[in-house]
């Protein structure tokens, strides 16, 4: 298998390799100069890349090409174009040009976009991206070329997630070799972000999914109740996988290990038909292109082994939902962290500028993390004992912690905790080495070892806007030590002021307690941390005067692309709560209503037919549970009326802001409503009688 392995890995990747088979010599260098130091593309260069990607694609089996793009749906599109072009004989011949390669040219319009497009100004252009690599991808349309591009609006406006990110990841880059110049990295020419993002999700038995509106429409239950057995025995979480998942993940693997992805862990979660898949680390770009690879992937594949893919936040209420936890560094051109502490990090200056930097940014600019990791489902799952709370905060364990607490006092730190060895107290068991500090599973932002975990992104987000949020703030940090710094004329003496005062200023995000602890809430409020509960108070974040300066400051949005991005997320809250409002009334309308009157009639037919039979026998039972039945029925037809008429009343609240309001604070209490009766009314009804699967059904059933 290890030999397969190696064999099918990047197969269908035109990476490095591929191009140095392929591509005369001087062409490769200059495309290989472009990726990594981020020079001008010369337009012949893309002549001779295409004609030899396109010779690959087709030996490989393809017809088609598609610019692969990622619009503000936080999913992927493509259009595909066959590689023919006909002559004069009747005949066609295989052609693909750098103009192809270059530049495609899809409706603008009909994405989100936050009012940079109408309906009348339909041009888009889609641009190759050269920094993450072409792929080939096989199913039943078959073979096609994928070419990862940017997408922008006629008049130039970035109208997707890649574009911001390259633009982050170039100014980072820039604001790091800055400072580490300054330490006398004359070598270091590039530093990139590097992120591992973890992938939840659930997997279900495909025909009970498709016995589900909610689950089709929504990618969530809207209604149910959990059965004797939830996940409180923790016999899942990294139990045996079962057969049929473990089929499914050998599958999954073989397909993205073929497209490049390294897949590299996989086991069962905390939630019964819980599963996780984490890969190895990428550069920002890339990573993100290979999480929307791995989401598309599972979701295929999961519908060749008669199971469907939930990547939604909360799927099923009462069991822990999913998330992404996104792992970053920074790393440069010659290969070193910048974020390893080493053995003695309190001597580590240059690890305590970089941790200052983030600590400050993170402090500074929380608000706009919450909104990077917001979506409609993760308002379901955050703060609910099984995710990061909504407050953002650090965790870096107590080593860190006391060094800064010296450096703070002090302003030096001579000493620093160590890990030391761990007996287990079983001679035949090994001594281990023991990291100098503990993790904390309740942070939303949390140092482990040489990188920060962002463990508040949604299960079915991009990461692209997670990413670019960080680099930038922590770029606008580092430019600001950068011009400090440069400026000293002692520089060890005015970086060591310049991490006190960091981290004096910015030490209330520092948290390592328990993130679930009501007393949190209280101690985050009582040092000005915030606490945005929902996605709707978290989008104004976007749009403040402080946001806009820093993303214009360093060009990753201007003001009209922050404005319309926040159009496109009251949007698209909007449109999902409508989508599960309507689920939840035609469910009820249509299914589970007329299943209960069914039962209430079976119910009275039975009493009549007792009494007939025998009067002198007790029907009290039978009778209280027609009662209690009925009474349930006519509550969930009150709020099946109530929860029509505010989904009625939310489409004359116009667009934006307070449409997305009057959902969240009219429709989701309504929807909550009409959940109640019907799911104690599911703990009445006959089984037989229920027209959807249950929550046993779908999470032990597969």
């Amino acid at each position: 298998m290890s030999e397969k392995l190696t064999d099918i890995f990047a197969i269908d990747v035109f990476n490095e390799t591929r191009m140095a088979e392929r591509l005369p010599k001087k062409t490769y260098a200059a495309l290989k100069k472009t990726i990594e130091n981020g020079d001008d593309l010369d337009p012949s260069v893309a002549e001779i890349v295409a004609n030899a990607m396109k010779d690959w694609a087709i030996e490989r089996g393809a017809t088609h090409y598609s610019h692969w793009f990622q619009p503000m749906t936080g999913i992927t599109a493509e259009k595909h174009d066959s590689f023919i072009s006909p002559t004069n004989d009747g005949k066609v011949i295989m052609e693909f040009s750098g103009k192809e390669l270059v530049k495609g040219e899809p409706d603008a319009s009909s994405f989100p976009s936050g009012g940079l497009r109408a309906t009348f100004e339909a041009r888009g252009y889609t641009a190759w991206d050269c920094t993450s690599p072409a792929f080939l991808r096989e199913d039943a349309a078959g073979v096609t070329l994928c070419i990862p591009t940017a997408f922008c609006s006629y008049t130039g406006e970035a109208l997707d997630m890649k574009t911001p990110l390259l633009r982050s990841m170039e100014a980072i880059s820039a604001q790091a070799v800055r400072i580490l110049k300054l330490f006398g990295h004359e070598d270091v020419k590039r530093v990139t972000t590097s992120v591992g993002p973890e992938q939840e999700y659930f997997l279900v038995d495909k025909d009970k999914y498709m016995k589900r509106q909610d689950l089709i429409f929504a990618g969530r239950t809207l209604f149910g109740t959990m059965p004797p057995k939830g996940q409180e025995m923790e016999d899942h979480y990294y139990g045996s996988i079962k057969e049929k998942i473990a089929t499914f993940m050998r599958e999954l693997n073989v397909e993205l290990w073929k497209m490049g992805v390294t897949a590299k862990t996989q086991h069962n979660e905390a939630a019964p038909a819980q599963h996780e898949l984490a890969p190895i680390y990428a550069t920002a770009n890339i990573a993100s292109d290979h999480n929307q690879l791995i989401m598309e992937c599972m979701k295929r594949v999961a519908s060749h082994h008669g199971l469907a893919c939930l990547l939604h936040e909360k799927p099923f209420e009462g069991v822990n939902g999913s998330g992404k936890h996104n792992n970053w560094s920074m790393v440069t051109n010659t290969g070193k962290n910048v974020l390893d502490p080493g053995k003695t990090p309190h001597e580590n200056v240059q690890f305590l500028l970089f941790l200052s930097a983030v600590l400050q940014a993170v402090d500074e600019h929380a608000d706009l993390l919450r909104i990077s990791a917001a979506n409609p489902g993760n308002d379901h799952r955050l703060g609910a004992d099984e995710a990061p709370p909504a407050i953002i905060s650090v965790f870096i364990g107590s080593q860190l912690e006391d060094v800064l607490s010296q450096l703070i006092e002090t302003g030096e730190a001579k000493s620093c905790k160590e890990g030391g060895k761990l007996n287990i107290g079983v001679h035949t068991l090994p001594e281990l080495k023991k990291d100098a500090t503990d993790r904390n599973r309740t942070s939303p932002f949390a140092f482990t070892g040489n990188k920060f975990e962002f463990r508040m992104v949604a299960s079915s987000m991009s990461i692209a806007m997670a990413n670019t949020v960080l680099n930038t703030i922590v770029a606008d940090v580092l430019d600001r030590m950068a011009d400090e710094l440069e400026q000293a004329e002692d520089f060890d003496l005015a970086i060591h002021d310049l991490i006190k005062k960091s981290l004096t200023d910015h030490n209330r995000i520092v948290f390592n307690g328990n993130g679930y602890a009501e007393a949190w809430v209280k101690e985050a409020e009582r040092r000005g941390l915030p606490n945005i509960k929902n996605m709707v108070d978290a989008i104004p974040a976007l749009t403040t005067k402080k946001a806009i300066d820093l993303f214009g400051k360093h060009h990753i949005f201007t003001p009209v692309e922050l404005h319309s991005r926040a159009e496109v997320l009251y949007e698209s809250y909007s449109k999902t709560i409508n989508i599960e409002a309507k689920t939840m009334i035609s469910m009820a309308g249509v299914q589970f209503i007329p299943a209960v009157i069914n039962y209430i009639k079976k119910l009275a037919d039975s009493i009549n037919a007792v009494k007939a039979a025998a009067p002198d026998i007790d029907v009290s039972v039978q009778t209280e549970l027609l009662k209690e039945t009925s009474k349930l029925l006519s509550k969930a037809e009150a709020a099946r009326k109530k929860l029509e008429a505010v989904v009625k009343e939310a489409s004359s609240m116009g667009e934006g802001a307070d449409q997305a309001a009057f959902f969240r604070d009219k429709v989701v209490p309504a929807m909550e409503e009409l959940r109640a009766p019907i799911d104690a009314l599911e703990q009445i009804v006959d089984k037989e009688l229920w027209p959807v699967p249950t929550y046993g059904d779908l999470l032990f059933e597969v």
